[in-house]
């Protein structure tokens, strides 16, 4: 992955050949937790969902996001070892949880820039992102779902991963109706622009 500052990027992976990631709630907190830890300092993140087999983060770089890696070998941006650290760790703790080896998550995590260039990419992403569990018939009302940042949109929680401010502010979102549009039908033409 070679991000650039000042761009919008949908983050994602899911498990290997599909599989479940998140076997329990205790699952998607530990992720949480090695979100805060390895993606926060690196990226100002703008929405998140994880689903049972896959996740999704909407996120800006910055300067930390791009900084390189010291001890690296290899050239290796700040945010992509971040990631590498995020699923490496999420994945060793799960094989000990459950007790299996091998790889938990695809090989090659997907990061897809979708700033407009004139049209809504970054926007449809954010909106996609909060409407997979829904979608995918999880809830029945998004806000439901626990683990994505739609109820840190509705100020349902206190506490958040997201820089909800930065977000408004590069996505032109208006949270006066933020509910209202959140539930709009995505086109299908326009999903395939954030992948």
């Amino acid at each position: 992955m070679n991000f650039q500052p000042g761009t919008i990027y949908h983050i994602y992976n899911r498990g290997n050949q599909q599989q479940t990631i998140f076997f329990d709630r205790g699952n998607y907190i530990y992720f949480l937790e090695k979100v805060r830890k390895y993606i926060l300092p690196r990226c100002d993140l703008l929405c998140w969902c994880l689903m049972p087999n896959h996740f999704h983060f909407l996120l800006h770089a910055n300067a930390q996001t791009v900084m390189p890696v010291s001890k690296s070998i290899i050239p290796t941006q700040h945010l992509t070892e971040g990631i590498r650290l995020l699923l490496s760790s999420y994945t060793k703790g799960i094989q000990k949880q459950r007790g299996f080896k091998g790889n938990l998550f695809q090989q090659k995590t997907k990061a897809k820039p979708v700033n407009d260039d004139g049209l809504s990419y970054s926007l449809t992403a954010f909106h996609y992102i909060h409407q997979n569990p829904y979608k995918a018939k999880l809830v029945e009302k998004m806000e439901e779902w626990e683990f994505s940042s739609f109820a840190d949109y509705l100020e349902r929680r206190s506490e958040d991963l997201c820089n909800k401010a930065l977000a408004e502010n590069l996505l032109d979102l208006d949270l006066k109706r933020f509910y209202e549009i959140s539930y709009q039908a995505i086109p299908g033409n326009d999903v395939k622009l954030i992948f």
